[in-house]
């Protein structure tokens, strides 16, 4: 059950095959084999420790370095590069490894040194000549392949410790549902740190046997030049690229004919991202759903079921409900609930932290997302918000995504966080921040009299702050945290 042997009988038996493109080189299937035997054996000779941490940008390296960890049979751990330098370091001391792999250009970029007994950069390393044959190690399907760190919602990340056994039968999961296959070319710019970018453009390709291009560095300009060159057929993205390359100035939708599957995760794709894309390059983009806990693909709208605002049906072999999360009743389709799942897919549990691993499944062991979402009659999810950023105004529920979209609709909104501010009267008050697009004036009373004409009056937010840039997590969410504490530091003014 090892998540690693049909990748590398792949490479094995297509050893000329063009695996892997990035901003630096072509790597052909042997390649990265070889190159995965040679650190292999610099990680036997220098650490001791189950896990190997792994410090590298989006490229052919990541998967070089991943595979040689699980030669040897060992738990990597992809460190988020975007985090502060102490949550950085946290993971390595948490993780209890002694080796850390990484390249300087990157340590450079973070402003951050790790402190392990053995920091590795691997352009000190020779990848000459003819490695240490040997046979990669097997492993059980409960045993552990990777800890992904989560980016700490509340309190320190968490490491989410996910086996042999889930990571291989996601990858299933995504091809029996969206029909992955060889001859696809995959193009995406997510860090492999993040559970997306890991599983669904690092493994995924190179399980089936497809090719994958990298780019450690967003750039509409760069992205635009690389479906002109290499022709992919599976775009994965999150709502603030797909926005920008609508916004662009260059690309046409001739550059994008070769596209059979714009795949959009991290956070919601604003209606007005998705409509402004299918105008321009005649694509329409389709949502997918997942998180890091469930490895993490749960669910994705296919390009022949698309819904707007739907993240289609779940996966195979996934049972999902709905359920009221005051009582765990299982509610029926149309009505909105937490989101809660059960599967081969969802994580062993957070590493260290046998406590949060218990309160995050329920007693029926279906795990609770946190999120909330309603089916249709036919099984589609549509995801509605999260149960924590619910807003209660004079005890009617708001969800902020609702007020997002009217927001991010108005011709000089970029993008928009709402979160709520505790009031005496009505108990909370929705307050939105947005992000203008390039060259826009901030209007706060047009913007105002615009969520009026669209939204009851109880929804309109109290008060609409400008910023230059949303906090955003390494995957592209906005986070909501950071806007709270920004009005505990400035609370709004009375109108």
């Amino acid at each position: 059950m090892s998540v690693h042997w049909p990748i590398i009988r792949r490479l094995i038996t297509h050893p000329r095959y063009e695996a892997v493109v990035d901003d630096q080189r072509r790597w052909k299937s042997i390649e990265l084999l070889v190159g995965a035997m040679h650190l292999a054996a610099e990680i036997e000779r220098r650490s001791k420790t189950k896990t190997v941490g792994l410090l590298l940008p989006t490229a052919g390296v990541f998967p070089m370095a991943m595979l040689a960890t699980w030669f040897l049979g060992r738990t990597i751990v992809p460190i988020n590069y975007l985090l502060k330098r102490e949550e950085m370091q946290y993971i390595i001391d948490h993780c209890e490894t002694d080796i850390v792999l990484t390249v300087r250009p990157l340590v450079e970029f973070a402003k951050f040194e790790p402190e392990v007994k053995n920091l590795v950069y691997l352009e000190d390393l020779s990848f000459k000549g003819i490695p240490k044959l040997r046979i990669p190690a097997r492993k059980s399907a409960d045993d552990l392949a990777a800890l992904l760190y989560t980016s700490g919602t509340s309190g320190k990340p968490k490491g989410v410790m996910l086996t042999h056994g889930n990571l291989k039968s996601n990858l299933w999961q995504c091809v029996g549902l969206a029909k992955f296959a060889r001859n696809d070319t995959f193009l995406g710019v997510l860090p492999q740190f993040h559970s997306f970018g890991f599983t669904v453009l690092t493994l995924l390709p190179l399980t089936i046997g497809a090719r994958v291009v990298y780019t450690a560095r967003f750039v509409p300009n760069k992205i635009f030049n690389l479906f002109r060159t290499e022709k992919p057929t599976v775009f994965i993205g999150i709502p603030s690229m797909y926005g920008a390359l609508a916004s662009a100035k260059s690309g046409t939708k001739e550059d994008l004919k070769s596209l059979r599957f714009a795949v959009s995760g991290g956070e919601p794709l604003p209606e007005a991202v998705s409509s402004a894309f299918r105008d321009r390059f005649g694509v329409t983009i389709n949502e997918g759903y997942g998180l890091t806990e469930t490895s993490p693909v749960t669910n994705v709208c296919l390009p022949e079921e698309f819904r707007p605002h739907s993240v289609g049906r779940c996966v195979p072999d996934l049972e999902m409900r709905i359920v009221d999360p005051e009582n765990g009743k299982v509610l029926d389709h149309g009505n909105d609930g937490e989101v809660r799942m059960r599967g081969p897919n969802v994580m062993k549990g957070y590493y260290k932290m046998p406590e949060e691993t218990k309160e995050t499944f329920d007693d029926d062991g279906f795990f609770r997302t946190g999120d909330l979402g309603r089916f249709d009659e036919d099984g589609h999810l549509f995801i509605t918000g999260r149960i924590k950023d619910m807003i209660i105004v004079g005890g009617e529920n708001v969800f902020p995504r609702e007020i997002e979209e009217v927001l991010n609709a108005h011709e000089t909104v970029a993008a928009s966080g709402v979160v709520g501010m505790q009031d005496s009267v009505r108990g909370e008050l929705p307050i939105a921040f947005v992000e203008l697009e390039e060259d826009a004036e901030f209007d706060e009373k047009a913007l105002k009299a615009w969520c009026r004409e669209r939204l009851a009056g109880y929804k309109v937010p109290r008060e609409i702050r400008h910023m230059e840039k949303l906090p955003r997590t390494a995957s592209g969410k906005i986070v909501r945290r950071d806007l709270r504490d920004m009005l505990k530091e400035a609370p709004a003014s009375g109108e």
